[in-house]
């Protein structure tokens, strides 16, 4: 709109209120001459009048505005009309000054300024039909100049892809040819490269279209241009990157002064083509090199890779570094049924482990590059560099799986995650990535029987429930379960709560007393339940070898047999 305000014709106009609405895209041009106009006018247009027709108005009937109704009464209608214009797309409402109206009535003007649609005064001796001829040769030139820019942007982009640029590239390469901050997301929208200056950057990522992570919210975003709302917030243009029937995820590119309504959102899609191309080759490629990858590391968890100094050479050679402390973090997806997330999961498992194995790969590689991080079939399995106390070690595995668990948009399903002890030269010993690796196995396994979905869970951390897991049988332990406790093995209500009851006082080395306190009983109501709980299971109290066995059979119980 501010472009085709510098026509000739129209030097000498001044905008009467809607002041900011000036960054509306014109696109075509429309003369109203009768009151009746709403059916004709269409977006983007320009509207032209003499203001012979409003002092008609109020021929016009009251029509609802899908917001509310009239603006004020059925009776201001011209107000009503600046909010029809708004609501159908009209760029801008401009009247000729003096001749048939005087003045536009505070209403409308009023309406104008809340809606960001502008009002124009137009001198009056301006001719109509010079305004057209100017207006359109400007948005011919306008037109031109798009598509120039476009046809540029793709042979420089063309250029960077068959140099082998990525998306890092790309971006700035936009950037540098729109003058403008861009940036490109996955299909859940977290950020996968960004270009611009950093001032540019910075108001981008602070519209509120992104989250508290910096994830671009795509479930509540439509493609093409946003006019933003907020003062000096310009605007924003979404455009999604499609290749081979597949979402790639979205390109934005932000402008403050209202650039993107010149150039389009054509320019952005021939750039989506070529990041569609570009991410299709990346996958390709990550497809070979992933398999590579994960090939060796499995074979050097299963330890079939060969002698130490092979294993540590083969390892270098992938860019990992094993050369200092590390623990075996190995991540697996819960049943469908266990999603922990409330959603209504839809698409197929593989998708699920793809995302993610993409999300513990961006979150550890964003802390230590040289991590390896490897998706399998079933499993995700990640050499994590720690150091310091065995806190220290949780604390470092548990930011990692905050941070990946942390965004849910793309319908992540839950996922739980066992850790190994910390292995301290596997550089030098690599056999010993082979136990780290079954560790971790057992403990998310151990894990999800003992916490339920979504556990991280230390294989120094288990415990009693280390030397059970190593009973073969498991039947086995359900039957000394049952042998032990009776009928307190079972899940029946009574069951439940004196098991409850045992488990405290165990837990209070037989203090009835304390025992009480902690289960908010009376002192001889525990002692009852004592006296039931040594008529099912035997005189506990004074048998330190039954209390061993209870005990142990209640670990069985915790770990749903197991």
């Amino acid at each position: 709109m501010q472009e085709v305000l510098k026509v000739d014709s129209l030097q000498g106009s001044t905008v009467l209120s809607g002041a900011s609405g000036l960054l509306r895209m014109v696109s075509r041009l429309n003369v109203m001459e009768v009151p009746d106009i709403l059916p004709w006018v269409k977006p983007h247009e320009l509207l032209l009048t003499t203001g012979f027709p409003l002092l008609h108005a109020d021929s016009v009937q009251p029509v609802q505005t899908g917001r509310g109704g009239p603006v004020r009464g059925e009776t201001d209608h011209m107000a009503q009309l600046v909010a029809e214009f708004h609501e159908r797309g009209v760029c801008a409402l401009a009247v000729k000054s003096g001749r048939y109206l005087l003045d536009i009535p505070a209403t409308a003007l009023e309406a104008s300024d809340r809606l960001g649609f502008p009002v124009l005064s137009l001198p009056a001796d301006v001719a109509f039909d010079d305004v057209l001829a100017d207006v359109f040769a400007a948005l011919l030139d306008h037109q031109a100049e798009t598509l120039a820019i476009a046809h540029d942007l793709q042979r420089s982009l063309e250029t960077v892809l068959f140099a082998g640029g990525g998306l890092a590239e790309v971006t700035d390469e936009v950037a540098r040819l729109l003058d403008v901050a861009v940036l490109i997301t996955a299909p859940d929208g977290q950020v996968q490269a960004t270009g611009g200056d950093e001032a540019r950057r910075s108001a981008l990522t602070a519209l509120p279209v992104f989250d508290a992570t910096g994830r671009l919210r795509t479930e509540e975003l439509a493609v093409g241009i946003l006019h933003q709302q907020g003062p000096g917030s310009g605007e924003l243009a979404v455009v999604p990157v499609h290749g081979g029937g597949l979402n790639h995820g979205y390109i934005v590119a932000h402008s403050v002064t209202g650039q993107l309504s010149e150039i389009g959102v054509h320019a952005l899609e021939r750039v989506a083509t070529v990041v569609a191309l570009l991410i299709t080759r990346q996958q390709a490629v990550a497809a070979v090199e992933s398999k590579y990858r994960g090939d060796f590391l499995r074979d050097a968890l299963t330890g079939r890779a060969g002698e130490p100094q092979q294993v540590a050479a083969h390892f270098a050679t992938l860019g990992w570094d094993i050369d200092r402390p590390l623990v075996v973090a190995v991540a697996e997806l819960e049943p469908d049924n266990d999603t922990g997330s409330g959603l209504h999961t839809t698409l197929p498992v593989r998708s699920y482990q793809d995302r993610l194995a993409a999300a513990w790969q961006q979150v550890v590689r964003s802390r230590d590059s040289k991590a390896p991080v490897v998706g399998f079939s079933q499993e995700i399995i990640t050499l994590i560099p720690v150091s310091g106390t065995a806190a220290e070690v949780e604390a470092t595995v548990a930011g990692i799986v905050t941070e990946v668990a942390r965004d849910r948009a793309a319908g992540r399903r839950s996922f739980s995650v066992g850790v190994s002890r910390v292995v301290p030269d596997p550089a030098t010993a690599p056999e010993a990535l082979t136990t780290a690796y079954q560790q971790a196995r057992k403990s998310v396994a151990i894990g999800r029987r003992i916490h339920g979905p979504g556990s991280v869970t230390h294989f120094g951390g288990l415990g009693v429930h280390r030397l059970l897991s190593l009973v073969p049988d498991p039947a086995e332990l359900r039957s000394f379960a049952e042998e032990v406790l009776g009928k307190l093995a079972g899940d029946e209500p009574e069951a439940l709560d004196l098991r409850m009851t045992l488990q405290a006082l165990l837990d209070n080395s037989l203090n009835v007393a304390e025992t009480a306190r902690s289960l908010h009983f009376h002192y001889n109501t525990l002692r009852y339940r004592i006296r039931k709980l040594e008529r099912m299971l035997g005189p506990f109290i004074g048998d330190p070898t039954l209390r061993l066995d209870i005990t142990l059979a209640l670990q069985v119980v915790e770990m749903r047999g197991l």
